[in-house]
């Protein structure tokens, strides 16, 4: 996939990693809180949609906060005024003049202190499912009680880099393990535990509220009805204080900002930039999907018995999604003991094909795989269309290890170091007119 070059700016002799995405419409600094990795960000479809969108109609600047991600690492507990310092100095590095402002969760303080202290070089403020104060206080009913910075510390000290988290900051896609993987690994590369608790430190100290009278910028505040980590009334609160901020509830339980609804976000974000809405992605990709399917699932179930052969299942489920993640694939689907997995290149897919089998007959267990090339239609988190039936008709045709491709698939890898056998011509079921397969010959 293509990235933009990660570039650094230095804030006091501090490193902080950027990028620039988009060159033209309103400049916008979008800061992600909690954890973040601007390369480890692009692998994720949602995200890499999300940012699309918002350089559509922006130029998009993107950056890691010091101690996170491709920014130096944290050896203390980082303060408010290091990370406005370290937004101006990703301004100045960029050359931007002004800007408007995007913070979430921890990096929303930083922006409003930025916007309160620096006017000159801040066109708005945009915050999402942020604070103005991250501890709990007679005046401030609503932060983080001693036990919950507690419970924080122990969470992270216990499972930080696992998928464990999933189910707290982003319940509704906790069931995609494709999404857990990437954001378990997230995690492990975009901050190490110390780094994780210096920034709690950082947010139970926190304090912003007497700025909020001001600000004097155009400003939006979100925030998810049903977050779990940071109340919707700490974005209420923000909204009543900042003089003519505009208000917006959005449904949802999730506080990690790339699960829910991101086209509506994006949405929300470019009519306050540009005072219009452009309509969301396209619903329809090209994409290359991969079927796999395990040969005489039934037969070798009976032989093993129950146990055995969910144990058996249990271990090729693992060793699918490994090589799905180690090849940029994502897990569309599972039937019982096959996997609909798609690829933004055909040769990743076919790569990932060949691991899988090699992987797969290590334990013994023997896979047809189909591969298939073609404009689909993304509905929420699946795909669907006639590229995914054909996709399914070719794993259909294959015998046990075998890989086989559409003619598609074949000419569109030319020149990438694949050989294929002619598989001839197929007539596939429920699909027009017959179709040529290729059968790919395994290195």
């Amino acid at each position: 996939m293509n990235q933009p070059k990660t570039s650094y700016a230095w804030s006091d002799g501090t490193a902080i990693a950027y990028q620039v995405v988009g060159a033209s419409g309103p400049d916008l600094l979008f800061v992600p809180g909690a954890v973040t990795h601007l390369e480890v960000q692009w692998e994720e479809p949602r995200v890499r949609r999300f940012f699309n969108r918002l350089a559509s109609f922006s130029r998009l600047i993107l950056m890691d906060p010091r101690g996170l991600g491709l920014s130096d690492r944290l050896t203390e507990v980082p303060t408010v005024d290091e990370r406005v310092a370290d937004l101006l100095s990703v301004l100045d590095a960029t050359e931007t003049e002004r800007a408007t402002l995007f913070g979430n969760a921890d990096t929303g303080p930083a922006c409003i202190a930025a916007a309160a202290l620096h006017p000159d070089r801040v066109d708005g403020l945009i915050l999402l499912g942020t604070y103005a104060k991250g501890g709990w206080d007679e005046d401030y009913p609503i932060g983080w009680t001693t036990e919950e910075w507690e419970e924080f510390r122990r969470r992270v000290k216990e499972g930080w880099g696992t998928s464990d988290f999933v189910e707290t900051v982003a319940p509704s896609l906790a069931h995609d393990e494709a999404f857990r993987q990437w954001y378990a690994t997230l995690g492990r590369l975009g901050a190490s535990p110390r780094a994780v608790l210096l920034l709690g430190e950082m947010s139970r100290a926190v304090d912003v509220r007497p700025l909020l009278s001001r600000i004097a910028v155009p400003t939006l505040v979100m925030h998810r009805t049903g977050d779990g980590l940071n109340s919707v009334e700490a974005g209420r609160y923000l909204a009543e204080r900042i003089r003519g901020a505009r208000w917006l509830e959005m449904p949802g339980d999730d506080f990690a900002l790339w699960s829910g609804d991101l086209d509506a976000l994006a949405g929300e974000v470019e009519e306050f930039l540009t005072g219009h809405r452009g309509a969301a992605e396209p619903t329809h990709v090209v994409a290359t999907v991969m079927f796999t399917d395990v040969v005489g699932s039934t037969e070798r179930a009976v032989a093993l018995g129950n146990r055995a052969w969910a144990d058996l299942l249990e271990v090729h489920d693992a060793r699918v999604r490994t090589e799905l993640h180690r090849f940029g694939g994502r897990e569309i689907d599972t039937a019982g003991d096959g996997f609909l997995a798609s690829f933004d290149s055909a040769a990743a897919a076919i790569n990932c094909a060949e691991t899988v089998m090699r992987s797969m007959r290590e334990i013994g267990v023997d896979l047809r795989i189909g591969v298939h090339t073609g404009e689909c239609e993304v509905v929420g988190n699946k795909l669907r269309g006639i590229a995914v039936h054909i996709g399914a008709r070719v794993a259909s045709q294959a015998g046990a290890g075998e890989i086989l491709v559409s003619q598609t698939v074949k000419d569109i890898t030319a020149g990438s170091g694949f050989a294929f056998d002619d598989a001839g011509e197929h007539e596939l079921k429920g699909v027009p007119d017959r179709w040529h397969l290729y059968r790919v010959i395994q290195r």
